[in-house]
């Protein structure tokens, strides 16, 4: 699907980006990979790595909307994943982030539209759901903004879907590095804000992987909800360091106890390995969305289902987590 294709990630320099530069170039022909973001630091060294002659490497913020046109020129598939996602910096911040993760949304979507770029998949989160911080609401603005679009593009090609999913082992400020690091300075306490607190887990390939099919099953309109494991903050610790003693800190502001994907409120299909909210709005043209692009059909979720980390009926073990830890450990 992706051979002799022109590809653009907004914010691709971040980790998310890096691996699905990474898969890509492992598995397909592209014509471009085009990576869109702020950071000349970050762009020259990811070119060390990924220096590919499809490798094209623009230096542009999604809040300029002309710069963002240009660099989407001829462009076939676009992910967005650019977005400031920290959640204390969006609480002291919070126009910058409303600037970013809403405004430059909204940029996104009108440079696909008018160069009727043929699929764009929106990297959204868990705190969309029932958002209680300003970067949560910032993405449930965001997806909206995304699933609304379809109905913008009249007779183009260009269709929208947003991808959602849980904690990303590994990935830059989560938690596991940041046990590493402090088991590694030699410290025999790891803080823990709640002993009762759950997360959902996905590693960053199994994340690129989800968005890479989902650009195949994707008719438009869709959120994008894996089947993924949850786990215990408290077996997490204690799995990286049987000997250390944990320290209950308690919750942060804008921090939940346990992680929902998908709320009782949420109308959604299931599918094998997955789930799709479907959208609140009327589209222009009507969508079955219980078979997808690839055929696979999906059952029609009760109202009041809800997909939360605490109850999930899929637990990842210790053993299980340090398999899918074991980069970030070494």
């Amino acid at each position: 699907m992706f051979n002799n294709k022109n590809i653009l990630i907004t914010g691709g320099t971040g980790s998310f980006g890096k691996k699905y530069t990474e898969i890509i170039l492992k598995n397909y022909s592209p014509n471009k990979i085009i990576i869109y973001s702020r950071d000349e630091l970050k762009q020259y060294e990811m070119a060390q790595v990924f220096n590919d002659k499809c490798m094209r490497y623009f230096i542009g913020d999604v809040r300029d909307k002309s710069r963002l046109k240009k660099a989407m020129e001829g462009v076939d598939y676009v992910i967005h994943s650019a977005a400031l996602k920290h959640v204390p910096v969006a609480e002291y911040n919070p126009m910058e982030c409303i600037k970013t993760n809403i405004n430059g949304a909204q940029n996104v979507i009108e440079c696909a539209i008018e160069n009727e770029v043929e699929k764009v998949i929106a990297l959204s989160t868990d705190k969309a759901a029932a958002p209680i911080n300003l970067y949560g609401a910032t993405k449930l603005a965001s997806d909206k903004l995304f699933i609304a679009a379809n109905n913008l593009v009249g007779k183009r090609k260009t269709r929208f879907s947003v991808v959602r999913y849980g904690n990303v082992i590994g990935s830059r400020g989560s938690v596991v590095p940041f046990f590493v690091k402090l088991i590694k300075e030699g410290r025999k306490k790891l803080p823990i804000t709640h002993k009762d607190m759950t997360r959902f887990l996905i590693t960053l390939e199994q994340g690129v992987n989800f968005v890479l099919k989902n650009f195949e099953r994707m008719q438009g309109g869709e959120i994008f909800v894996p089947k993924i494991p949850s786990m215990k903050m408290v077996d997490l610790a204690k799995s990286l360091c049987p000997e250390c003693e944990l320290e209950e800190i308690g919750i942060r502001p804008g921090e939940k106890l346990h992680e929902v994907m998908i709320t009782k409120d949420d109308r959604c299909i299931e599918f094998e390995d997955y789930f799709v909210i479907k959208p609140t709005i009327q589209f222009n043209t009507p969508v079955d969305y219980t078979v997808n692009k690839l055929g696979e059909k999906g059952i029609e979720k009760e109202i009041g289902f809800e997909y939360a980390s605490n109850i999930n009926d899929w637990w990842l073990k210790k053993d299980e987590f340090l398999e899918l830890s074991k980069e970030f450990i070494k």
